[in-house]
Parts: structure tokens; sequence; C-alpha cells
């Protein structure tokens, strides 16, 4: 879904001209070299192999983590922590791919309120955002959970 829709827009848009949607909301392709939310996309270039070997062992990791909840009998029915982890491990995924092959992200998602505009985003970074909202829900449940027993 991210790679569509990112094809999508760079198919679609012109570069940092805002197709309104709708109040608050723009559809604006541009490109970020750094990490989510533009975070170091002015540095001088390091940051390519940095985050791609970041999100390779970030990636690698999750994957793992997965695996071991599918296995583990108290956890293998924890679908919240699942789904938190695919969330992240996919959008991982989906910008890892554009920072290997393109050295940038393609962002187009573009959020506003009155004057002041928040950095532009994609699928990606929406996935490992809930999933690590996600991630946050589930551990407040399973402290809520172990102080029940």
């Amino acid at each position: 879904l991210d790679q569509l829709t990112k094809n999508i827009a760079e198919a679609s848009l012109l570069l940092h001209k805002a197709v309104a949607v709708f109040p608050g909301f723009n559809l604006t392709l541009m490109y970020n070299k750094g990490a989510a939310f533009s975070f170091l996309s002015d540095a001088d270039g390091w940051q390519r192999p940095f985050f791609v070997i970041l999100s390779t062992a970030i990636s690698i990791f999750l994957f793992f983590w997965l695996k071991q909840i599918s296995n583990d009998k108290e956890q293998k029915d924890n679908q919240l922590l699942q789904m938190a982890i695919s969330l992240i491990l996919g959008g991982a995924i989906g910008n890892l791919i554009d920072r290997a092959l393109y050295g940038q992200v393609t962002d187009f998602i573009q959020v506003y309120y009155s004057s002041y505009y928040f950095p532009a985003f994609n699928i990606a970074d929406s996935a490992i955002t809930l999933g690590a909202g996600l991630l946050i829900l589930d551990m407040f449940l399973q402290v809520k959970t172990q102080e029940g027993k």
C-alpha cells in the first residue's frame, strides 16, 4: 500500500504544489532525505547509509520479535501487540525501500492548521506512528493485567 500510494503521488502530483483535499489536508509531493517527519533532512548525506543500516537492523529485530511472539504460549494470542509490531515493521520496510533505492523517502500527505504546517509524511510513517501508539497501549494494558493478578 505504501509503495503504491507513493507511486500514485509521483505520477499525479507536481513537486511542492499542494492539492487541497479539504481544509487542513493537502496532497503535496515532497522528498525527504532524513528520517520521519523530515528529521535530519538537511544533513550532508551521511544519513542515507546510516538510516538504511538502522532501518534494516530495526526491521530484522521486529521480524524476529514477531516470530518469537507467535511461538510464545502466553503472547501468541496478543493480537494488539502483533498488530503494533506488524505496522511498525511494514512502515519501516516501506521507507527502507525508498531510502535504499532512491536515497530519499517520498512524502505526500500534508496536514496543517491555520498557518502551521506539520511536516509532510506518507503511509509508512502513518503505519509506524499508529503501530507505536498501539505498542504503548499494549504496554498499558499489560500493566493493568499484571496489577489485576
